[in-house]
């Protein structure tokens, strides 16, 4: 079974302008063949998201007449522009509607679904994006577009604006993306607008965005991150937020939307594996934009000198999106738009740059998450996500069916590079049931193909294993499946146990089912509305990998190794002198500090090929 929406890298696809062309000469064809008498472009199967649909391929429409100059597109713009004038503009107040300030305001607006009060939750969002796919028709206007249409857009747009910011709360949905939207929507109109006016909706455009995103970023992974959803990063709706605050840098040249972008650019680097894989987030645990994605995902890819294209998308989004029959949908169009006009090209190369929250080389990457406890591991193809026991989560030591990952005091990370290794030393203070404190120190060593993670704490009473991670996903290439299959090889015994369990609380692996399934299912909201990683968080256990410790280790110590990679002989070697601990593989051996540190506290770590 393959994962429906992990599919191929975004910078595999086609970005020069003769693909972009081509694009938009499809569009041209699907729109002509689809406009009706009264200048629908709507898709016959829209019923959501469907308020800026018609007017996001109008848009479309404009641009590509803008670069080709097909004579029978102005007729096109110009019926659909006033069908979107005449049939999708509201002014009444949608029944049910519960977020406004200003009841009757008789501002317009955009409906999320086209019967009176049967979906109202979405106006929002809809708006915005009507607000958007409005200001590119008017970027695109000249030569195009009768004066008087014109004029009515600018109308109708201003008051699209008004209505957002002020006949209702901002960001009632607690969207980042849908948030940020509305900032690049005010920052594009505002040129549009006599220029007292269109000054005064620049400076209320900023101070939305300082006050009500800017000021209230969450932290994760040491990052300041826009809230998506009361969450502080989703894997779909994380990178259109970096689009957007690309296109707000693009239009306004604010320093506060480059930096904003480069903070959030550097943590989505930090989480994403080598291969592309990412999962988790407060409303689609496992679905990933496609196209949203590239203007942002390029764009700070360049700034930050990163290969964020990697990250894999939706193909099936690859340029615009589209209904169940293949038919193009213009509720993404305003996206579609910028990155054809944007010419930055992708980064290719991963970043130099150490990063605390990550350890990359060749195809082997581990993600860390804010407890430096891995959140995501890539080696050989397969990706493990953290295991559950005893509705406990992660990778570590366990005893008695406590896991000891944890922090009870400050975390401290090493990253030393050699000679072909990259390596990272963390070590954690603990606590476990006995309420005794602990030190683990957990070395992960890779050479691009393998992974070497060994942990090392304090002896234990009991039988302890190290809980190794939950095997769930394989690198197809072209697309991510799902798997129970690992690639582990152990000093001690190593194990691949799954729950016995069946209900919605235990996870295996060897079933069909998908984490973001899972996560759903355990969250406390409809799927769609209830946040996948608190559903997930309730997990009791899942499959997973249990390693002993090594037969052979000193006497004062428990520890475990594990190979992550292609299987070949594995028999790792450990000597205590002291509280110094040195490590001997078949790749390295590593010297690792006492669990003290230096004179500041910090990890010691020696690494030789």
């Amino acid at each position: 079974m393959h994962l429906p929406r992990q599919l191929g890298p975004l910078h595999d696809l086609p970005d020069s302008p003769e693909a972009y062309d081509a694009v938009l000469a499809d569009v041209t064809e699907q729109a002509l063949a689809r406009l009706t008498p009264e200048g629908n472009l709507e898709h016959p199967d829209c019923v959501d998201d469907i308020g800026d649909t018609s007017l996001g391929i109008t848009s479309l429409l404009a641009l590509a007449w803008q670069r080709s100059k097909d004579p029978r597109l102005p007729e096109a713009v110009g019926r659909s522009l006033a069908f979107h004038l005449r049939e999708r503009v509201y002014t009444d107040d949608n029944p049910g509607y519960p977020n406004l300030k200003v009841c009757n305001s008789r501002l317009p607006y955009a409906r999320y679904t086209l019967a009176a009060g049967a979906h109202p939750i979405g106006d929002w969002p809809s708006t915005v994006w009507a607000l958007l796919q409005a200001v590119n028709v008017l970027d695109l206007a000249d030569g195009l577009v009768e004066d008087e249409a014109r004029g009515h857009l600018v109308d109708v747009a201003r008051g699209y604006w008004r209505w957002l910011t002020e006949a209702t709360f901002f960001n009632p949905q607690e969207a980042g993306n849908q948030a940020i939207g509305c900032v690049v929507g005010g920052l594009m109109l505002a040129k549009h607008l006599p220029p007292p006016e269109g000054e005064s909706v620049r400076q209320r455009a900023l101070e939305l965005y300082v006050d009500e995103i800017h000021a209230h970023r969450v932290r994760d992974r040491g990052a300041l991150l826009p809230p998506e959803h009361g969450g502080a990063y989703d894997n779909n709706y994380g990178p259109i937020s970096l689009s957007f605050l690309a296109q707000a840098h693009r239009v306004s040249g604010e320093a506060i939307f480059a930096e904003d972008g480069d903070a959030l650019a550097r943590y989505i680097d930090a989480r994403l594996t080598n291969g592309g894989f990412d999962n988790g987030g407060p409303r689609y645990s496992e679905q990933h934009s496609a196209f949203e994605s590239v203007l942002g995902l390029r764009y700070f890819g360049a700034r930050i000198g990163s290969d964020l294209g990697r990250y894999r998308g939706d193909s099936r989004w690859a340029r615009h999106a589209v209904k169940a029959d293949g038919g193009v949908d213009g509720h993404f169009a305003w996206m579609l738009v910028w990155q054809t006009q944007d010419d930055t090209r992708w980064h290719r190369t991963p970043s130099a740059v150490t990063a605390r929250h990550q350890l990359r080389a060749g195809t082997v990457s581990v993600a860390f998450d804010d407890r430096m406890t891995p959140s995501l591991v890539e080696a050989d193809g397969i990706y493990y996500l953290p295991a559950a026991v005893n509705r406990q989560h992660g990778f570590g030591p366990v005893l008695d069916g406590f896991l000891l990952c944890r922090p009870m005091g400050e975390v401290r990370v090493r990253d030393v590079r050699t000679e072909g290794l990259a390596a990272k030393l963390v070590t954690k203070p603990v606590v476990g049931r006995d309420h005794v404190l602990r030190h683990v120190r957990s070395l992960y060593v890779t050479d691009g193909t393998r992974l070497w993670m060994t942990v090392a704490v304090e002896r234990l009473d009991g039988t302890p294993y190290l809980l190794a991670g939950l095997p769930y996903a394989a690198d197809d290439g072209d697309r991510v499946r799902r798997t129970a299959d690992a690639r582990v090889t152990s000093a001690g015994a190593l194990r691949l146990t799954h729950p016995h369990a069946g209900d919605v609380h235990h996870f295996d692996a060897r079933s069909e089912q998908t984490q973001e399934q899972a996560a759903f299912a355990l969250a406390a909201d409809p799927r769609g509305y209830g946040n996948p990683d608190e559903g997930w968080r309730h997990l009791v256990a899942s499959s997973a990998l249990e390693a002993d410790p090594a037969p052979d280790a000193p006497h004062d110590l428990h520890v475990f190794a594990v190979r992550y990679g292609p299987d070949a002989p594995f028999t790792p070697s450990f000597e205590l002198d002291g509280e110094v601990l040195t490590v001997r593989t078949e790749a390295f051996t590593a010297v690792i500090g006492r669990p003290a540190g230096d004179a500041r506290g910090e990890p010691e770590l020696t690494l030789r090929p």
